[in-house]
């Protein structure tokens, strides 16, 4: 997952009018990882929305992912994220058949090893306030160098820093970034103020 930032929007409560704007908004202040949980009214709609608008320069796609079949229909929206709260073999491998970016969600080191030994392209360590950042320095020397761990539940931007010593990639964000009723304007600045406790925490760093 070589997209810029290593930094997901979650846009959960988003409705299709807000797509474009949103996507937008995001796009242009450097975050370029863009999912919609399925469980939000029109998910699929969105997603179709800001595929054809952002194109082939952001990954769009969709969170909340738990059934073979969501995977198919997010693909037919032209998303190409698959981001799951949980681990399950039969959507990561739909997921890498269709040729899309797998994110399962996984916590102990025994869905960690799975996960990748299923195809994951990347680790959704949630909810992460469980495991800590010292639970994240103690798993990272076990797996692969190349494991994308993403941080998401209870990430605060303010904890870059920390996270990041401790050996994670990068980091799944709701509502510092989106919550129902902000406007794009609400969100650019956002995501702007997160893009920056990024590039400060991740200077001199090979991210």
């Amino acid at each position: 997952m070589n997209h810029g930032r290593k930094l997901i929007a979650i846009l959960r409560g988003m409705t299709p009018d807000e797509a474009r704007p949103i996507g937008r908004a995001l796009f242009a202040a450097g975050i370029v990882r863009i999912e919609v949980p399925l469980n939000t009214p029109g998910a699929l709609d969105s997603i179709a929305i800001m595929a054809r608008d952002l194109g082939d320069a952001a990954l769009i796609g969709a969170g909340t992912v738990l059934a073979v079949d969501q995977v198919r229909a997010v693909a037919g929206a032209g998303g190409r994220l698959i981001v799951s709260p949980n681990f399950d073999p039969d959507v990561v491998a739909e997921t890498r058949r269709r040729a899309l970016v797998s994110v399962p969600g996984v916590l102990t080191p025994s869905e960690c090893f799975a996960a990748l030994k299923a195809g994951a392209d990347g680790l959704k360590i949630f909810p992460a306030f469980q495991m800590g950042p010292e639970g994240v320095r103690i798993l990272r020397p076990v797996l692969p160098r190349d494991a994308q761990l993403y941080m998401v539940g209870g990430i605060a931007p303010a904890q870059f820093a920390d996270w990041l010593a401790a050996g994670a990639d990068g980091f799944g964000l709701g509502g510092a970034l989106y919550r129902p009723g902000l406007s794009a304007t609400d969100v650019a600045r956002n995501a702007a103020q997160v893009v920056a406790v990024w590039d400060d925490a991740t200077r001199g760093m090979a991210v």
